[in-house]
């Protein structure tokens, strides 16, 4: 999931900041990159996969170095944001 096992451990803390501060209508998606590096992986996929069920996320691993995953990644946000523009249209026309 992640290369540093410090970074993981601070998920929950930066998830509840992020659902404080941010619109109520945000997406948010836990994407675990480097996932390349696996002879220093810190955290296992399950692990990760596990959080994001857990806390009602959107879960993917990547690598920019291997391109694993980069491009999927940015088709779902874009299927995520034509999702919600198009709420946000049917919304203020009814």
């Amino acid at each position: 999931m992640c290369f540093r096992r410090d970074t993981f451990n601070h998920l929950a803390t930066w998830l509840e900041d992020a659902r404080q501060h941010a619109n109520a209508n945000t997406t948010i998606m836990l994407i675990g990159n480097k996932n390349d590096l696996e002879s220093k992986r810190a955290v296992s996929y399950e692990e990760g996969k596990a959080f994001a069920l857990a806390n009602g996320l959107f879960f993917m691993e990547t690598s920019a170095k291997t391109s694993d995953n980069v491009e999927q990644v940015r088709i779902v946000n874009c299927s995520c944001l034509r999702y919600l523009l198009r709420e946000l249209y049917w919304s203020q026309r009814h």
